[in-house]
């Protein structure tokens, strides 16, 4: 038998993490824009460093900005936020049908999911002036 202090910190949880209201969308089989099957980051369609901004609290709900997530390969994830900085993304690709109609983000996703599933392309060179 513990003693009495230890007892009282001793605590036994099982949690479901799917019965969480706050968990992001399930795991698809492949990048939800090319549709390659990869290993698969997590892009939060509001980055989370704006998250504590009053702009984006009062634009987004608190479940909003938790949960509005896309699984995305890794090349598909890094030339996003190649293109754009994360107000960009918060403020005109806060969802998925944005993300795949914009014309830079969807000359590389044809352009990818030709490629075969452990593809990775080369980061483009940058010019220093």
């Amino acid at each position: 038998m513990l003693p009495a202090c230890e007892a009282a910190f001793t605590v036994t949880r099982s949690i479901d993490p799917s019965a969480h209201a706050l968990s992001p969308p399930p795991k698809p089989s492949g990048c939800e824009l090319c549709q390659r099957p990869a290993s698969l980051t997590k892009h939060h369609l509001i980055p989370r460093t704006l998250h504590n901004k009053p702009r984006y609290q009062k634009r987004y709900s608190r479940e909003e900005r938790l949960t509005a997530i896309v699984w995305l390969c890794h090349p598909c994830h890094k030339h996003i936020h190649r293109l754009y900085s994360e107000r960009e993304l918060a403020d005109r690709f806060a969802s998925l049908e944005a993300l795949t109609s914009d014309d830079d983000i969807r000359a590389f996703v044809d352009w990818l999911a030709t490629k075969p599933a452990g593809f990775k392309p080369k980061s483009p060179v940058r010019k220093r002036h």
